[in-house]
């Protein structure tokens, strides 16, 4: 059992359930969700339209979930200030700019500029997030160790939990076979959770989307769960609904702590008119997320088998 700081642990408490599992909202979509919304151009989707289509999905489905995963450019602030953001409800936010830098073999992630672990603090987020490109093998993964150990220091000095998302990639363009995604995702999960200040791991599905040989699901959830050091939850990566409901069954059965799910809940409404989506999400979406949050809750391992804290009658001296 890890110690976490009192900060900490009432950030995880307030993004979890009463059995302390996750069921995450994920809406910190940028740069792909414009593709979405308008393929032809992307470019021509305004902040105002990304932030209203995200604001929409919050105040139908935030309800429905333990914490709500948000940017900080169009749907954070936003979703606080228009009260669709309930406030037992926890809020995550990203702190790292949408896509990456460098050779696409050899990929940079940075801090969104203007923002920091700070301020996240200050505007009341309750755990932070941060999205890393990142393979075992590439000649930038040291230098993202490098990175993720910086917010995971930030993280530490003002007490909010860090969420981490590594995404995989292949250092010659190719796909990555289910061989090689099993083991990038396994052994990035080994490397990246050990590094002082990261407390959740927001993994990928450690093989690839075309397999669907539940035996080999098995193995490589058993060996993703046996690689972390932090409670792990599975994202969804845009499957199909009912493909991700199957993957989450089995995740929390071989140890996951939950979910951090986005389109495989609201994907549809993205191309349906304003009273159309909101009728998808009241209806379909909430129950999608229903479903997978009692899943969770039935299932998930809780994050507090991993961490405690001290709190001696003295312990603000030194806080």
């Amino acid at each position: 059992m890890e110690k976490r700081s009192i900060g900490k642990l009432r950030g995880l408490q307030q993004c979890s359930s009463a059995r302390f599992t996750f069921t995450v909202l994920a809406l910190d979509h940028r740069q792909n969700l414009r593709r979405a919304l308008n393929p032809q151009d992307p470019g021509a989707v305004s902040d105002a339209v990304l932030s209203q289509f995200k604001l929409d999905v919050v105040a139908a489905l935030a309800k429905s979930a333990t914490a709500v995963l948000l940017d900080p450019e169009v749907s954070a602030a936003q979703a606080i200030a228009a009260r669709n953001l309930p406030g037992h409800v926890g809020l995550v936010v990203a702190v790292e700019a949408t896509g990456y830098s460098g050779e696409p073999g050899a990929r940079r992630s940075q801090v969104l500029p203007g923002w920091s672990v700070e301020k996240a603090r200050r505007m009341g987020a309750n755990m932070i997030k941060l999205l890393v490109y990142y393979h075992p093998q590439a000649p930038t993964a040291g230098e993202i160790e490098a990175f993720v150990a910086q917010v995971g220091a930030e993280s530490l000095k003002y007490d909010l939990p860090l969420m981490l998302e590594p995404l995989s990639y292949s250092l010659d363009g190719a796909p990555l076979s289910d061989e090689e995604k099993h083991w990038v995702v396994v052994e990035t999960a080994r490397r990246l959770t050990v590094i002082p200040g990261v407390d959740v791991l927001k993994a990928e599905f450690p093989l690839t989307a075309q397999n669907k040989d539940e035996g080999m699901w098995r193995e490589g959830l058993e060996a993703l769960h046996a690689a972390s050091a932090v409670p792990w939850i599975l994202l969804s990566a845009a499957v199909d609904f009912e493909t991700y409901l199957r993957q989450v069954t089995l995740a929390c059965q071989c140890g996951a702590s939950g979910i951090a799910v986005g389109r495989a809940v609201w994907q549809e409404a993205v191309g349906l008119d304003a009273e159309a989506r909101n009728n998808f999400l009241q209806a379909v979406a909430r129950e999608r997320l229903e479903r997978l949050a009692a899943l969770c809750y039935a299932l998930g391992q809780p994050w507090t088998n991993y961490f405690e804290a001290d709190a001696p009658f003295d312990w603000y001296k030194t806080y």
